[in-house]
C-alpha cells in the first residue's frame, strides 16, 4: 500500500491483518534502524534517517530491507506492505511475483486529523510540522508509486466500514487474478 501520512493506510492494514494477512510495515523497519542507532522515535529523526538510508544505500532501500522479512517468513502467506514511499520500492516488491500496488488517499486536513488522533511517536509538532513531513514524502517519490498503483481508494468521507468494503472488494478480485495465474502456471508446466 502507498499514501500520504494519515490517509487510512495502517487502517486498511489492520483490516487485512484480522482477514489473515501478514502485514509488514515498512515505517517499523525505519523505527528498529533508530532504536539501533539510539535516535529519538520523532517525526524529525525518523524522517532524517529514511532520507539518510535512501541516499546512502538508494532509493529502494527500505523494500530491500522489507524484502528480508518476507523472505523470512516460514509459512507460504499472503503479505500487505505498508507504506511504499516511491515506485522503486514498489518494483523491488513486484520482482517477486504477483505483486499489486493499492493507493489510499484523503485531503489534507482529513489526514492532519487522522494523524493527530493516532497519537504517535512520530507525530508532528504541528501543522507546519505536517506539511514539512509531506514535503519529505513527495521528494522520496511516493507521488509516482500513488500515480501508478493498480487501485486506488478517496477515503475523504468513506466511514470505516465503507473504506474496508471498497479494499475488501479490490482484494477479492487481486485474489481471483491470483488464484487464476496460478492455475494457468500450472497448466502450462
Amino acid at each position: 500500500m502507498t499514501g500520504m501520512p494519515g490517509a487510512g493506510k495502517s487502517t486498511v492494514a489492520a483490516f487485512l491483518k484480522e482477514k489473515g494477512f501478514f502485514v509488514i510495515t515498512m515505517g517499523d523497519v525505519i523505527r528498529e534502524k533508530a532504536k539501533e542507532k539510539n535516535l529519538p522515535l520523532d517525526d524529525k529523526s525518523l524522517g532524517e534517517l529514511m532520507k539518510d538510508f535512501r541516499r546512502t544505500h538508494g532509493n529502494d532501500i527500505i523494500a530491500n530491507l522489507t524484502m528480508k522479512r518476507i523472505k523470512e517468513l516460514k509459512d507460504k502467506c499472503l503479505v500487505v506492505v505498508d507504506g511504499i514511499r516511491s515506485y522503486d520500492e514498489f518494483k523491488v516488491l513486484k520482482s517477486t511475483g504477483f505483486v499489486k500496488l493499492l493507493a489510499i488517499h484523503a485531503a489534507s486536513n482529513i489526514r492532519y486529523g487522522h494523524i493527530i488522533n493516532r497519537e504517535r511517536s512520530d507525530t508532528p509538532a504541528n501543522h507546519e510540522s505536517f506539511l514539512q513531513r509531506d514535503d519529505r514524502e513527495m521528494n522520496v517519490g511516493i507521488s509516482k508509486a500513488i500515480a501508478l498503483a493498480d487501485e486506488s481508494i478517496s477515503n475523504n468521507n468513506l466511514t470505516i466500514n465503507e473504506l474496508k468494503l471498497q479494499v475488501e472488494t479490490i482484494i477479492e478480485k487481486w485474489l481471483h487474478e491470483y488464484n487464476n495465474s496460478n492455475i494457468n502456471n500450472n497448466v502450462s508446466k
